[in-house]
């Protein structure tokens, strides 16, 4: 896989997941968010992390985004930023763009724009999209670069039952598990390594295509 460089504008729970999954799978990832706070927390698990106010055009085109081979722009608190940045964003030539939306208006007005992906995560768990795999198993997938990936997927039966620190999900497949679905369809958000897997969960996993690809081929047996 090759190295690729991200740039992650907004460091909302998202975000933060993305930005840190794709700089722990060997991407440099910048990470800018206008909440100090926000970049001090995630400055140790990306390549950079800038604080400023991303609808500056002129502050994005001093760090060079044009350079970027993806930007995830998850910009959560206002539709107004999200939007300026995002056409600013495909303005200083971002090769792709994958932008977070709040509603399906909003995510119209971001494709017009020249956002090359939205996702719904308040909607949809940022991975209900239309592109679905052939295995039942997958149940939906976002394609943040052609080697990098978000999918949702049933759990295997051999998971039932065990926590993710005995799963070792990371270290055996190379992916991050970002949330799961329960039964009543609540969504637990970044969960912890000693959550118990459930029959009913669906996972929502984020990593390099060729790991998930392993990780499906498992499921389908």
């Amino acid at each position: 896989m090759n190295n690729k460089q991200f740039v992650v504008i907004g460091l909302g729970r998202f975000g933060s997941s993305v930005a840190k999954t794709l700089y722990e799978s060997g991407h440099d990832v910048l990470a800018i968010d206008k909440d100090e706070d926000l970049v001090q927390e995630i400055s140790d698990s990306v390549t950079h992390a800038v604080q400023m106010d991303a609808t500056d055009e002129n502050a994005l085109r001093t760090l060079g985004i044009r350079n970027f081979d993806v930007a995830v722009i998850t910009i959560g608190s206002s539709i107004q930023a999200s939007v300026m940045v995002t056409l600013i964003v495909k303005e200083l030539g971002v090769k792709h763009i994958i932008a977070k939306g709040n509603s399906e208006i909003h995510a119209k007005v971001l494709y017009k724009i020249g956002a090359d992906r939205v996702v719904l995560p308040e909607k949809d768990m940022g991975v209900r999209v239309a592109h679905n795999l052939v295995s039942s198993n997958i149940l939906d997938y976002i394609e943040l670069s052609p080697d990098y990936s978000i999918i949702e997927i049933e759990v295997p039966n051999t998971w039932v039952g065990k926590t993710l620190r005995e799963l070792k999900v990371r270290a055996t497949f190379g992916i991050n598990i970002m949330a799961i679905r329960k039964a009543d369809d609540v969504v637990n958000i970044s969960p912890n390594a000693d959550d118990v897997i459930e029959e009913s969960d669906i996972l929502i996993a984020i990593g390099a295509s060729d790991e998930l690809s392993k990780l499906e081929n498992m499921i389908s047996r």
